[in-house]
């Protein structure tokens, strides 16, 4: 199949398909198991915060890094032998569908690689605390985004990583340097992100900067494929456990 035939699978599914189901588990593997497979080559396009998130994260001799909604595990590719020193990598996610793609992640000569189907917000299932927890693209989808990010600061060792990127709305009073976003800007993106489950929150920065060290943090606007006039707000942060 053509990269434009997979787009226009995974386009006609985001824009078209509603997700079903009484649970969330249920939700996430309505809208994402028919396109698990078309995942990553999309959402290469859509998700521009990935790749920058990952280079700005450290990675040392003997780390553990914990990837909360991992999906199909795209990060660990994207670290490839920045990550070979790790001495354990956990892949947690709620969806079997792409859960079964990560379980394939593996860097060469690299740490031990381990999935987990698993509830981000009570996940424990590591033998000592993490040195890095990453959400990327996942704390939108978690409906207890609060209980989301306790569960990160409780994997993490004093002085650990975290690393989140995502979409997001400004608040409607947003203090400098944050960026404000116009109310049409803000009501437009979450709408249209929930529709497929996907929350846009005003509070996630204000969350994440209260709860870790500022190390990193950009705030941007990134193209949405086969729809170029529309540029999603998205940011980077990383931070440090106090």
């Amino acid at each position: 199949m053509s990269a434009w035939a997979s787009d226009f699978r995974v386009l006609r599914q985001l824009l078209l398909h509603r997700t079903t189901g009484s649970t969330h588990q249920d939700r996430l593997e309505s809208f994402y198991g028919k396109q698990a497979g078309d995942y990553d080559g999309f959402r290469s396009r859509l998700l521009h915060g990935r790749r920058p998130l990952i280079e700005k994260l450290e990675f040392n001799e003997g780390d553990v890094w914990v990837d909360l909604g991992c999906g199909t595990g795209e990060n660990l590719t994207l670290a490839g032998d920045r990550a070979c020193g790790l001495s354990e990598v956990h892949l947690v996610d709620l969806s079997p569908s792409l859960l079964k793609l990560a379980e394939h992640r593996r860097i060469a000569n690299g740490p031990v690689v381990k999935t987990h189907l698993a509830d981000a917000t009570t996940f424990r299932a590591i033998q000592r605390p993490a040195d890095l927890v990453t959400f990327s693209y996942s704390l939108t989808m978690i409906p207890d985004w609060f209980a989301a990010i306790e569960a990160a600061i409780n994997l993490l060792r004093p002085g650990g990583q975290i690393g989140v990127t995502d979409f997001y709305v400004s608040r409607k009073h947003a203090n400098a340097p944050m960026k404000q976003h116009g109310g049409l800007r803000r009501a437009f993106w979450q709408h249209w992100f929930a529709a497929d489950n996907v929350f846009l929150n005003g509070d996630h920065l204000a969350m994440l900067r209260r709860n870790f060290e500022t190390l990193h943090l950009s705030e941007n606007f990134g193209k949405v494929p086969y729809l170029p006039f529309l540029r999603a707000p998205y940011y980077v942060f990383t931070g440090r456990r106090v």
